[in-house]
Parts: structure tokens; C-alpha cells; sequence
């Protein structure tokens, strides 16, 4: 049995509609899936003409009805978008209002088992705070609407793979954050999350939050403090951790095989070596654009995965978004639902 993966359009001002048009242009998806995209059928079609994929769109009232041919649309529209009411590259409470919408309604679907996963499209977070939802992102939405306390970021690319102890909060905050039950908690989440990707026997990298590591209390207590006690007692539970790992060499053993997820510690030390192994120069425009790279929120009732990029107002309605960052969230959903529902 094939998983079906409900995608959520994104920002209608942005990219978002692009991606998933041309994501859904790749027949090995169809060969491994059922995806239907849960949107507006207005910014879809406009997708679909501007790309020049003149795919066929089948719009659905209920999942039961999605086709799952490759070379036919399949999506549910919402309806919360009129001809010519939303505007691509900019702001507004009616964008952040329809892609809040998606994403519940994607919830909703996943909560119901009538989808195996969802797969998130860019959303904007000024645009969602304009409509009156007060979230900082997509993982914070996915929490409060899942009744979801312990839940962590993991970003990927390639074969490295981060989750994050703490996210978007100051540095000050952060290491405020860093307490033995929290970074626990995260190894406990990273252990889960690779299992349900099909590896037996997790290893798991424990980024220190010193530098060094802080070099036995030189720079620092937290080592000592609060995730050293972590990896022991996730130790005690039979989880190959390892650490604390010195942030600046952690990354280059993932690479190189030693561990199948590393944890960091705060935002940046573990979104900097993915964003720099999931990016490249794009030679026409000279700015950089992603090409791989994936975000999952860890410790949901569901599977979520999402691009790791935003809703790129400046490319937005043009027809030259990159679409491999949503495709490769797609795969992971895949992946992740196959192990978690069995299916064969």
C-alpha cells in the first residue's frame, strides 16, 4: 500500500504553490506515493501555467477521490481565495490566513488517519501574525494544534541530520534552555525519529554548547551540568550516545558516517552545516537558492516534514523556484510513514 501524503500549498503570495506543481511533475513520487495538496485551486492553476507543465488538475472534496496518477493533480480546495484576491511577493493577512488554513486542515486530516503524513509548503510568519495567528512558525502551530508539549526541530540534508535542543529563542535564552531534562528529552526524540527511518540501531553525536565542549569547566558549566547527566541516563535506557561531542568537529564526524543524527545544542550551531551542505549558487541570479534540506518536527502524534526554505517572495510567480527542497521532504515523509503505519 502506498502512503498518501497530504501537502499543504504554502503562502499563496510565494513560492509555494510552484513547488508543489513541479514536484508533482516527477513521475518516481507517484511511483511511491498518493500526494494530494490541500490548497486553493486559483494560485495551483496560475502554477501550473506559468511553469509551462500543463499537468491535469483534478480537483477533490474528500482524500478517498485523489487518482494518484502520475500526471494528474490531485487537490483539495479550499476555497479561501477568489480570481485576483491575493497578490504574489507580498504581505497579507489573506495569504497568512489561507496558508494557516492548509495547515491545519492538513492536521486535521493526519489526526484522522485519512493521510499518512504532511509535507508543509513555505508559509510566511508576518503574514500569519497579520491574519491573528500569533505563531513563530510551522512548529509551534503543529504543537498547539496537536496538543503536543516535548517536540523538537530536526533538519536534514543529505545524510546529515540535527535536531535541536533549542530554536528560536536569544543565545541569553538558549543557554538558559540547557538543562539535563530538556537535552533528554531531544536525544530521546532523535533516537525515535531514526528508528522510524528504518535504522536499527541509532547513533547519536551530542553537540556541546562550549566552545570545546568547554574543556572540563574551563568555559563553562553546562557540559558538566546538564548534558553530560543526559547522555548517561539516555545511556542507562540502551541509546548509543555519544558526548559532548566539540561543536566545531561534531558536524564533520556526521558527515563522515560516524553518527546518524547529531544534537544541537542551539539554532544556529545546527542550522549553519546543513544550510551549508543544502545550498549552491545559483549562476543566473548570482544569490543562492536551496537544493536540498528538509525540516521535521520530532515528538508529534504525527509525521510532519517541510522544506527548509521560506516563501522566496522575490522568485515568487516567475517559474524559477527550486522545488528539490519540498521533494525531498516528500521522500522523508515516505520514509517515515512506511515504518510507522507498516505499510508494505
Amino acid at each position: 500500500m502506498k502512503p498518501i501524503i497530504g501537502i499543504t500549498m504554502g503562502d499563496p503570495a510565494g513560492i509555494g504553490p510552484e513547488i508543489a506543481i513541479k514536484a508533482l511533475a516527477k513521475e518516481h513520487i507517484y511511483e511511491k506515493c498518493i500526494p494530494v495538496i490541500i490548497g486553493d485551486a486559483e494560485p495551483l492553476k496560475d502554477a501550473n501555467r506559468f511553469t509551462s507543465l500543463n499537468l491535469k488538475m483534478n480537483e477533490i472534496s474528500g482524500i478517498n477521490q485523489a487518482k494518484g496518477e502520475f500526471g494528474t493533480v490531485d487537490y483539495l480546495n479550499l476555497n479561501l481565495l477568489s480570481p485576483g484576491s491575493w497578490e504574489y511577493k507580498k504581505v497579507s493577512a489573506l495569504a497568512g490566513k489561507a496558508a494557516f488554513n492548509y495547515v491545519k486542515k492538513g492536521i486535521e486530516l493526519a489526526l484522522e488517519n485519512k493521510i499518512h503524513a504532511v509535507v508543509t509548503g513555505p508559509i510566511n510568519k508576518e503574514s500569519i501574525n497579520l491574519a491573528g495567528y500569533h505563531y513563530s512558525g510551522h512548529t509551534e502551530i503543529f504543537a498547539d494544534l496537536t496538543g503536543t508539549k516535548d517536540y523538537a526541530m530536526m533538519l536534514a540534508s543529505g545524510s546529515l541530520k540535527v535536531v535541536h535542543a533549542t530554536t528560536h529563542v536569544s543565545m541569553r535564552k538558549a543557554c538558559d534552555l540547557i538543562t539535563e531534562e530538556r537535552v533528554y528529552k531531544v536525544i530521546r526524540l532523535a533516537f525515535d525519529a531514526v528508528k522510524m527511518m528504518g535504522v536499527e540501531k541509532p547513533r547519536i553525536g551530542v553537540a556541546g554548547l562550549n566552545a570545546h565542549s568547554s574543556e572540563n569547566g574551563l568555559f563553562g558549566s553546562e557540559e558538566a551540568t546538564a548534558i553530560i547527566p543526559a547522555i548517561e541516563r539516555a545511556k542507562r535506557e540502551g541509546i548509543n550516545a555519544d558526548g559532548p561531542v566539540p561543536p566545531d568537529t561534531v558536524f564533520v564526524k556526521a558527515l563522515a558516517g560516524q553518527y546518524d543524527i547529531v544534537v544541537a545544542m542551539y539554532h544556529d550551531q545546527g542550522h549553519i552545516p546543513v544550510k551549508l551542505t543544502g545550498f549552491k549558487l545559483d549562476l543566473a541570479t548570482n544569490k543562492y537558492t536551496s537544493v536540498s534540506g528538509i525540516n521535521c518536527t520530532l515528538g508529534l502524534p504525527i509525521i510532519r516534514a517541510s522544506v527548509d526554505h521560506g516563501t522566496a517572495f522575490g522568485k515568487a510567480g516567475e517559474g524559477r523556484a527550486n522545488e528539490e527542497s519540498l521533494v525531498d521532504a516528500i521522500e522523508m515523509a515516505i520514509r517515515m510513514a512506511k515504518v510507522k503505519f507498516d505499510l508494505k
